[in-house]
């Protein structure tokens, strides 16, 4: 019986022990580990608004397919939830048809905009936070003002960090690939030099302040060095920016997402981080699109793949068990540190998992209404055997 099964058991509810039970999973073999609840503080549900993408029925099914237990939603929606009145629209989507904990993102500015600050304060008491994610927030004077009003409500910035300044129509990383293949390339400043200004920032503000989608090794330094500097900050990476490189593109939208996939040096640098605790937790972005949206190649095809039900299999997969980290530390960036530092009540929410069991990823068979994802075709190990939300198998 592996450590984390152990603990598990520790705090594992006799009537949880039960439903494991009455689905035929024997917990004592060595092979089945139960971890408590994933939760990804970064996904995209696409509802209200964009239902033909996805909706908070299919994607929370997708989510508890992937042994999540919450996942927390980001505003770039129709209508964007600016304001309270904008934001119940979400809600009463979420009471209606989550069958997990959705917990929404209220927007940093009107509209996304970056201009004019959102109704923050009467938001508050229904957001895990606030973002303008699928944005940078260009103006520092705006910034500044989410973050100091973001610290009266005692509430997290999570941000999306992106000088379009520097971007110059790019949509792949500017780098061998690119330059190979005539493509218009993203330089990695145009994220690094964002979060060194929001370093200054947050520092200044004293506000809570989180990176959403890390992707650099340059932005992990500054995050590294911030952090020793003892700046309220954490950060998240995703599971292809830990996995995969600038060398796995293929002309194929399925391997086009925002950030976009950089060097091997910079995949290092991550894992490095998330070994070292530098990058905090691991999110999945989760962005589907129609498959017409993602049947354009590289260069038409819209910015985003989904994540939920591949996650945790591909990063047992690739990282675990080629002993990159421990299985111990995955699952505390997948469940403990998000929950932490998001203020998220994951108790009484379990999966379970046979380590031992491996299958190939085939998106037709996906919960969600995504498809692309550049993990199609891959042998991956770690089965999900159920999920159980709150006591309730999900």
């Amino acid at each position: 019986m592996s450590l984390i099964l152990k603990a598990a058991n520790n705090i594992l509810a006799h009537s949880a022990q039960i439903v494991f039970k009455n689905h035929g999973i024997d917990i004592s073999n060595p092979d089945i580990h139960i971890f408590p609840g994933f939760a990804d503080v970064h996904v995209h549900l696409r509802e209200p608004g964009f239902s033909f993408k996805e909706t908070v029925k299919t994607g929370s099914r997708a989510a508890a397919a992937g042994g999540y237990a919450a996942v927390c939603t980001m505003p770039n929606l129709d209508p964007v939830p600016d304001s309270v009145e904008h934001l119940k629209k979400q809600l009463d989507i979420i009471e209606r048809d989550a069958c997990i904990s959705v917990l929404p993102f209220g927007a940093i500015t009107v509209g996304e905009k970056g201009e004019t600050l959102s109704d923050m304060e009467g938001m508050s008491p229904y957001v895990v936070g606030f973002s303008d994610d699928g944005r940078g927030v260009a103006d520092a004077d705006v910034m500044r003002r989410a973050m100091e009003k973001a610290k009266s409500l005692n509430k997290i910035i999570s941000a999306h960090c992106e000088d379009m300044t520097l971007v110059n129509g790019g949509y792949i990383h500017a780098g061998a690939y690119a330059r190979a293949h005539g493509h218009t390339g993203i330089p990695s400043s145009s994220e690094w030099r964002q979060i060194e200004r929001d370093i200054e920032l947050a520092a200044a503000t004293g506000c809570a302040y989180h990176v959403c989608h890390v992707s650099a090794k340059e932005s992990v330094e500054l995050i590294r060095q911030a952090k020793r500097s003892g700046v309220d900050i954490t950060c998240e990476t995703a599971p292809h920016y830990l996995t995969l490189t600038e060398n796995d593109l293929k002309e194929d939208g399925r391997f086009k997402m925002n950030p976009p996939l950089r060097t091997p040096d910079d995949r290092d640098a991550l894992i490095e981080a998330l070994r070292d605790g530098t990058v905090d937790m691991i999110a999945t972005d989760h962005a589907p699109h129609t498959r017409e949206e993602k049947s354009r190649g590289l260069r038409g095809s819209a910015m985003g793949i989904v994540g939920l039900e591949t996650a945790f299999p591909v990063l047992y997969t690739r990282l675990v068990k080629t002993g990159k980290i421990t299985l111990e530390r995955l699952v505390e960036a997948m469940s403990d540190a998000p929950a932490k530092r998001f203020k998220i009540d994951i108790s009484g929410c379990f999966s379970a998992f046979d380590l031992s069991k491996s299958y190939r990823i085939d998106p037709e068979k996906f919960e969600s209404m995504g498809r692309a994802t550049p993990f199609e075709g891959d042998i991956v190990y770690g089965k999900r055997l159920l999920t159980v939300y709150k006591g309730e198998t999900v």
